[in-house]
């Protein structure tokens, strides 16, 4: 399944295109992260992780989720 990656400092937002049922949620919540028109059309660095982890986790569709960026 095709994904896309937006880095964030600690938090990576992972979307998945083929999930996504365009409810506009993160949209809604976010606008200044996410804006369809826009390319890219994630923007992870303008919230802090913690605004978009709380924003993902309202996501119907499962289409966006996130990881932890671990430093090795």
């Amino acid at each position: 399944m095709e994904t896309h990656e937006y880095p964030n400092g600690d938090i990576t937002v992972i979307w998945q295109p083929q999930k996504c049922i365009h409810s506009a949620i993160c949209v809604k919540l976010l606008p200044n992260v996410y804006n369809p028109k826009d390319r890219p059309w994630i923007k992870a660095a303008n919230a802090s992780p913690e605004e978009l982890r709380k924003q993902i986790d309202q996501c119907p569709s499962g289409a966006l989720s996130y990881k932890f960026n671990t430093v090795k």
